[in-house]
């Protein structure tokens, strides 16, 4: 029997990365913009509900927790084509929406006081699930210890995007970030995938030839790493077919964690 996997977004960088995430197994399933299956994918062999649940009106919904300070991205996935996919009581935003301005202190101060109700959101989700495996979390600067405490038998796989610190950045404080992100992800993570922000600008750029990539097309090269990750997870097969039996194979010891990426071939298409 599969078990379930709950995705959460956290901030700007996650919520758009996980957007992505969603576009790409809605089109491997055969999920329509509105949750509704398509005609060709009603009798597929593939395990959709190890990401999504299915709804008593037969809508497919991700097992999936929005939430960011600050409301322009959710805003705006709130008012796409892919309003209707997401449960919007798995949608968090802060009531003042003024973000953490990229100042981790800041983010870190907000996010304990309104960590009650986050964790009511997971819990919520956690008890809708009948076997629960562990949870993926989509973030750039973004690391908390109330998940670890409270759900310490399941697993927490992070896909994480890293600044190039050998670059000047307009966030001044962008180094103290990191590094600080850097201690929770030891600390609390079982697998963190780590993703390169300027090499996605530039596999966008030699690979892909888009003379100025947007950040929908490098977050697409992300979304095709974070499925092709979780192939073994969606699909029927005889080897990693849970999150444990795939972090098992990839990682030596506990602290060694820190995984990087590839992918080929990468087209333009």
């Amino acid at each position: 029997m599969p078990r379930e996997i709950i995705t959460i977004q956290v901030g700007q960088c996650g919520n758009q990365i996980g957007m992505e995430f969603w576009k790409q197994l809605c089109l491997e399933h055969g999920i329509g913009k509105d949750g509704l299956l398509e005609d060709f994918a009603t009798q597929g062999g593939d395990r959709k509900d190890v990401f999504f649940y299915q709804a008593d009106d037969q809508h497919y919904i991700p097992r999936a927790l929005l939430m960011d300070l600050e409301p322009r991205v959710i805003n705006g996935i709130q008012n796409s084509e892919y309003k209707n996919l997401f449960n919007h009581e798995n949608i968090y935003l802060s009531e003042h929406g003024g973000g953490a301005g990229n100042n981790w202190a800041s983010g870190y101060h907000q996010g304990e006081q309104v960590v009650d109700d986050i964790m009511d959101m997971v819990d919520r989700e956690a008890d809708g699930s009948d076997s629960l495996e562990g949870f993926v979390l989509c973030h750039s600067i973004a690391g908390g210890k109330t998940l670890n405490d409270r759900y310490s038998k399941k697993l927490v796989q992070t896909y994480s995007v890293f600044p190039n610190q050998m670059e000047t950045s307009d966030v001044v404080v962008q180094p103290y970030n990191s590094l600080l992100t850097l201690k929770r992800l030891t600390l609390n993570a079982d697998c963190v995938v780590v993703l390169d922000n300027t090499a996605l600008n530039r596999i966008a750029v030699e690979r892909l030839h888009l003379a100025n990539p947007t950040f929908a097309q490098t977050n697409s090269l992300v979304s095709t790493v974070m499925s092709a990750s979780t192939t073994t997870l969606r699909y029927p097969g005889y080897m990693n077919n849970d999150l444990a039996g795939l972090l098992a194979s990839l990682i030596p010891t506990p602290r060694c964690h820190f995984l990087m990426t590839g992918y080929t071939p990468l087209t333009a298409g």
